[in-house]
């Protein structure tokens, strides 16, 4: 659905980054080096942002209004 706003081991916000990711890897850019630019240093704040599949325009098709 939505990113997390916190790392589930470490706890460090990351939530705020999801957008910058996103939008540099759609660049054609690498995500070891934008996952560098961004401070996520710590293997399981990589992983929380790796993993991320977005669903919520998938999940909004069957929400009523």
């Amino acid at each position: 659905m939505l990113i997390p706003v916190r790392c589930f081991s470490c706890g460090k916000p990351i939530g705020h980054l999801w957008e910058k990711f996103q939008e540099e890897t759609q660049k054609g850019k690498d995500p070891k080096e934008v996952m560098d630019q961004l401070g996520l240093r710590r293997y399981c704040c990589r992983r929380m942002v790796v993993s991320h599949e977005d669903h919520i325009d998938e999940v909004n098709r069957y929400s009523i209004y």
